[in-house]
This record gives structure tokens, C-alpha cells and sequence, in this order.
């Protein structure tokens, strides 16, 4: 309790202090506040125009596309906007629209004026509401409103046209990387088409060099096998011939105008092959195994035809042979046969070749599959980027036309910009306010630093504190009725300064609430 009685004490010393040196209030305050005040008052009215735009991100068809469209999140393209409003291609496009550029003539003025429309130009959000409100306060009204329309049309247009800009944009990249790949996949094809074309024997159309190689010598082995097989039937066969005359029904001959002719049991056969060779001929080479099979087995008839002809002019077979019909047939399959051994020995050849020729080749099969194995895969990945992008480019055109079908953002105004009726500025009840207490703040502030410094003592106690001694008595000063008389008038001089400081505060407060211009009526 005592240590709050000695301060409260102490404040009140303070107090005094100050109170003694109160002709510091009265000076400071008639520093200060006059010229504050005239100040405040001579600031011109200014006008505040606002409009307040709700942003609907919501859609029906951004659930309808999902995975089949190129998603874009509504609400960072308003944020976006919002933050990117008031660059300077958009203020000076604001400038132009509401003739502001025409008020300037220099350069330094249009910069200026540029950047007090950044300053000036409010963008406010609520937040997740997406309700923006965008003010700006100009001296005069209409210039206040056009403003905030011209910025609110760029903030509506902007968002919508930054769509459909981003879409053509992405658009015509995608249309390039597209040629671009479409390019690089021709030449690759061109490129892999040459090179299977040119290792066309050592890299087959499927499975690799050695798959190839094992495929053709099981082919080797079956064809011999084959002979085998042939040559074994057709021992059979000439074991159980017997050697008897052919009969006459295997022969025929005609007599007339022409030379006699002999017919055969192998002639519509040879007929037959003739024609098949002929055609084959049309489409193969005489390289062909079909060729060359087809050609050994007609050689091989015509031989055959030879030979029974042959026997038959010079009657070898002997006269006690009995005319047996089996015999023919044995002998005409025996000739089967023969001919087909004779197949199977030129495809034997053929498979012998492309084997010695795949072996001779076999160092450089390494060297060669890696470098398709290369190109295929420089192929591969040129195509599967080419796919994405095909797959990428239909996704921004679905997307493109849902935002022309249906727009992600809609923009709903919630308060039009209006021309002000009132001025809405300065606040200069605020400004007042802030000069008297400046004013006074500074004599109090000056009074109790000079307390401080020069401290003057106004009761016994103080000099005990001082001093250390006791205070024994006080001597009551000759002149106290003067004193007294000169402490009241100075107290009547500081009532009537800060009374008269008060009047025009609160006549200049009273003509700020009336909206009355007191320097125009005083002037």
C-alpha cells in the first residue's frame, strides 16, 4: 500500500511539473494545431467509387469430364488474376480507357500518374466467398467510376480471356510438337524400313539371327528326312516290280498326214507341269525354289517318257512278260517319288546354301541387332511420344470446346461502380483529432522533459528526498496574495489559449460533418 501511495505521489509530482511549465502546452499547441488544421481543411474532397463481383467457379461438366479433359482449377485462375490486375499493361489499358493519358503531356507525368492508379486501385477479397471488391478514389466522382469499371471489365474479361488464351496456346504447341514428331516418325520408319531391307537376311521378319538360323536347320533336317523316307518307299516300289512288258494300253500310236506320235502315261502330267512352270515363271525367277522344284520334276517326266518310249521302240522287255496293270501303277508312283526326291534335293541345296551363307555371316549378327535393337527403340519411343501427344492434343480439344459450351467461370455483379454523391474523403475528423492531441502531446511531452532537467520543488518531502534532512517547518512566502493573483491569471491565459484551441476543432469538425468548406467561406 505504501509503495502505491509514493506512486501515485510521484505522478502527481509529475503532474505539477508539468503543470508549472504549462506555457509549453499553449505554445505548442498554437504551433502546431493552426497550421495543422488550416492544413487538413484545405485538402480537397475526394470521391470513393466501388463494386463488389462474386466469382461462380462451379460447373456441371468438370465431374462430367474428368480423365477424358484437361482439368484447370477455376479458383487458381480467379487468384491468379487477381494477383496479376494491376500490372502495368493492365493499368495503362485502364489509363487509355478512361482518357487518363490525355490529362499528361511528358513522360515523367504519365509515369507518375501510372503508378498512382497502382497505388490507388483497391482489389479486396473475402476469401474462400470469391466475392472481390475493387475501389479507387479520385477528386472528382465520374472519374472515380470509370475507373472501377474499366478495372472491373478487365478483371471479368481477363479471367475468361486468359482461357481461351491458355487453350490456344496450348493448342498450337501441341500442333507443332505433333508435325514435329510426325517428321521424326516418318524418317525413323523410312530409316528402319532401309536398314531391315538391307540385313533383310541376317535380321528376318520375326525372332532373331540364331532363331532364324536354328529354324532353317530344322527345315535342313526335315527335308532330308523327307528324302529318306522317298528313297526308302521307292526301293519298296522297284523291289516288288516285277520286269514285265508294260501293256499297250500305256501307249498309243497314231498314224495319218503327220508323224507317228506315241502316247504316254506321263504326257498330261508333263502338260500339267508345263503350264504350272509357265506360270510360275510369270511371278518368280528362275532362281525360285517353286521354279526349280517344278522344273527338276518336269525333267524328271520327261525323262521317264523318254526312257518307256525308248523301251517300247526297241521292244528290251522281254516277250514271256505278262501285261499286268499293277506294274504300271508301281512304276508310275516309283516316277512320283523320284520326282519328288528330286523336289526335295533342290530345296536341300537351297536350305544348304542360306545356311552356309547365315554362318559365314554370323560375326557381324552382334553388331547388326544391336543396331536395329537401337533403331527400334528410338523408333518406339518416338512413336509412344507421338501417341501422347495425339492423345493430349484431343484432350485440349474436348476441353476447348466444353469451356465454349460452358464457361468455368461466371461472373455475377453484386454492386455496379456508381458515381459518389457525397465526398468520401479525407477523414478529416481523424486528421483534427490527430493534431490536437499532436499539438498538446508535444507541449505535455516538452514540459515534463524540461521537469525533468530542471526540476522545481513544490512540497517538503521532495527536499528530504533530496537532501537527506529532516523538514523542520515552512516560512510562507511575503508576496503570496501576488503570486497567487499571477498563478490564476496564468491559468486564465492557458483555459482561454486551449479553449480557443478546442473552438476550431470543434468548429471545423461541426463544418466537416455539414460538409461545409470553411476556408472557401473564410476566403
Amino acid at each position: 500500500m505504501q509503495d502505491l501511495q509514493q506512486t501515485i505521489q510521484l505522478l502527481l509530482d509529475y503532474v505539477r511539473g508539468i503543470w508549472i511549465r504549462k506555457r509549453y502546452l499553449i505554445i505548442c499547441s498554437w504551433l502546431i494545431c493552426p497550421i495543422g488544421f488550416v492544413y487538413v481543411a484545405s485538402l480537397p474532397d475526394v470521391y470513393r467509387s466501388e463494386a463488389q463481383v462474386f466469382v461462380d467457379t462451379r460447373s456441371m461438366l468438370a465431374p462430367l469430364l474428368v480423365g477424358i479433359s484437361i482439368y484447370t482449377n477455376p479458383e487458381q485462375e480467379v487468384q491468379m488474376m487477381a494477383k496479376t490486375l494491376l500490372s502495368r499493361s493492365n493499368v495503362e489499358e485502364i489509363a487509355r480507357e478512361s482518357d487518363l493519358d490525355i490529362t499528361v503531356t511528358t513522360d515523367a507525368e504519365y509515369e507518375e500518374l501510372i503508378a498512382e492508379l497502382t497505388s490507388s486501385i483497391r482489389l479486396r477479397s473475402t476469401g474462400r466467398d470469391n466475392i472481390f471488391t475493387i475501389s479507387y478514389t479520385a477528386e472528382r466522382p465520374q472519374i472515380a467510376r470509370t475507373v472501377v469499371q474499366e478495372t472491373l471489365d478487365i478483371f471479368v474479361e481477363g479471367s475468361l480471356g486468359n482461357n481461351r488464351r491458355d487453350s490456344d496456346t496450348a493448342s498450337r504447341f501441341l500442333d507443332e510438337q505433333i508435325a514435329e514428331y510426325e517428321s521424326r516418325l516418318t524418317e525413323a520408319e523410312q530409316q528402319r524400313a532401309d536398314f531391315q531391307r538391307e540385313h533383310a537376311d541376317i535380321l528376318p521378319m520375326q525372332g532373331s539371327f540364331h532363331s532364324n538360323l536354328q529354324s532353317i536347320n530344322e527345315q535342313l533336317s526335315q527335308t532330308r528326312l523327307a528324302i529318306r523316307e522317298a528313297q526308302q518307299r521307292a526301293n519298296t516300289l522297284k523291289s516288288r516290280l516285277t520286269n514285265q512288258r508294260p501293256s499297250s494300253d500305256s501307249f498309243s500310236v497314231r498314224d495319218g498326214d503327220s508323224a507317228p506320235v506315241i502316247t504316254t502315261r506321263y504326257d498330261s502330267r508333263i502338260v500339267g507341269l508345263e503350264a504350272k512352270l509357265d506360270e510360275l515363271k510369270l511371278r518368280f525367277t528362275e532362281k525360285h525354289p517353286d521354279v526349280v522344284e517344278t522344273a527338276t520334276l518336269l525333267a524328271s517326266l520327261q525323262d521317264a517318257r523318254e526312257k518307256e518310249i525308248q523301251a517300247f521302240l526297241s521292244n528290251d522287255t522281254p516277250s514271256d512278260a505278262p501285261l499286268n496293270p499293277l506294274n504300271q501303277e508301281i512304276t508310275l508312283e516309283i516316277s512320283k517319288l523320284e520326282g519328288q526326291v528330286a523336289s526335295l534335293r533342290v530345296r536341300e541345296a537351297d536350305f544348304v546354301a542360306k545356311i552356309s551363307d547365315l554362318q559365314n555371316k554370323i560375326d557381324l549378327v552382334p553388331q547388326i541387332e544391336a543396331e536395329g535393337m537401337s533403331r527400334n527403340r528410338n523408333y518406339d519411343i518416338i512413336k509412344q511420344k507421338y501417341e501422347e501427344l495425339l492423345a493430349r492434343k484431343e484432350a485440349a480439344d474436348i476441353t476447348k470446346r466444353a469451356e465454349v459450351s460452358s464457361e468455368d467461370l461466371q461472373f455475377r455483379i453484386i454492386q455496379p461502380p456508381l458515381v459518389p454523391p457525397a465526398p468520401t474523403g479525407p477523414n478529416r475528423f481523424f486528421y483534427y483529432t490527430g493534431i490536437l492531441l499532436l499539438g498538446f502531446g508535444a507541449g505535455i511531452a516538452i514540459a515534463f522533459l524540461l521537469s525533468q532537467i530542471t526540476p522545481v520543488l513544490v512540497r517538503g518531502p521532495q527536499l528530504t528526498t533530496m537532501t537527506g534532512f529532516p523538514i523542520l517547518g515552512a516560512v510562507t512566502h511575503l508576496q503570496i496574495d501576488q503570486i497567487k493573483k499571477r498563478n490564476r491569471l496564468r491559468m486564465l491565459v492557458f483555459i482561454a489559449s486551449s479553449s480557443a484551441i478546442f473552438f476550431m476543432f470543434c468548429v471545423l469538425v461541426v463544418a466537416d460533418i455539414l460538409n461545409i468548406n470553411v476556408l472557401s467561406r473564410v476566403m
